[in-house]
């Protein structure tokens, strides 16, 4: 793969990364709260703790989305990323571990993000995931 192309599929993925993170937090403060309402409602948290919750979450995955857009750190970014994704996906799974067999797969769609975050992570440490030249000739 040459440099330009390395260079689009990077900027694919962590635009692609961005888009996800920036959409899930509006859809989580704007477009669709009472979702995460409902879903902390089953574990009864409720009021201002289900408040903070749904907002403070929703404004990390939008600062999420945003930073990586930046390219600033970005491999402080994958870290946070994945953090966040291990630990959104503990919470999910003892709030209502249901989410694990669910045909739309909100837990299960984390590992293949989670990958595309360590191609990001890989790709933006040197900028070149292929090996020289003279390791091709072995």
């Amino acid at each position: 793969m040459n440099r330009l192309n390395q260079n689009s599929l990077l900027n694919a993925a962590k635009y692609s990364l961005a888009f996800l993170w920036i959409f899930t937090g509006l859809t989580s403060i704007y477009f669709s709260p009472e979702i995460g309402y409902e879903i902390l409602a089953g574990v009864n948290i409720t009021g201002s703790i289900a408040d903070l919750s749904v907002y403070a979450g929703g404004v990390l995955d939008i600062a999420i989305g945003l930073w990586l857009i930046t390219s600033f750190k970005t491999k402080l970014c994958c870290i946070s990323q994945v953090v966040v994704i291990i630990v959104y996906t503990i919470l999910l799974t003892f709030i209502d571990a249901s989410f694990w067999l669910h045909p739309f797969g909100p837990i299960t769609k984390n590992f293949p993000i989670i990958v595309l975050v360590g191609y990001v992570y890989i790709a933006s440490g040197n900028g070149n995931l292929m090996p020289p030249k003279s390791m091709h000739n072995n």
